[in-house]
């Protein structure tokens, strides 16, 4: 299939399925008579799989490691935890900053009397 068939199945623009074979995250295609890129159904299934890594936040660098992970017939799945749960560690610390930048967001929202008087603990805070 050429690449805008490619991009349908996979979920992903055209352009991001093309820098993905520039970086060598999928096989570079083939080529047809005419010079167009042509990708096959297991092409189409990397593709989906990097879209569902990127998905989680993975990294272009997790997501080539799991895309070999993927491959490797003789994987052990302690590898694939590994970068997962590395990964969960990650989205965790980012909730619990969140969390911290919406209590504090949340109190200064509170404490504003959002009146027609200039005081204002918003811009106090800021300042």
């Amino acid at each position: 299939m050429n690449i805008s068939g490619a991009s349908k199945a996979s979920g992903l623009p055209v352009k991001t399925v093309r820098y993905y074979a520039d970086i060598g995250l999928v096989k570079a295609p083939s080529r047809s008579t005419a010079g167009y890129r042509t990708y096959d159904a297991a092409s189409v299934r990397k593709l989906i799989f990097i879209r569902r890594s990127r998905d989680f936040g993975f990294s272009i660098e997790e997501c080539r490691k799991l895309l070999d992970l993927y491959q490797d017939k003789d994987r052990t799945s302690a590898e694939v935890k590994r970068i997962a749960a590395a990964r969960l560690s990650e989205v965790e610390a980012k909730q619990r900053e969140l969390q911290l930048l919406h209590d504090e967001l949340s109190h200064l929202v509170t404490a504003c009397r959002g009146d027609k008087r200039p005081d204002c603990p918003i811009i106090d805070y800021l300042s």
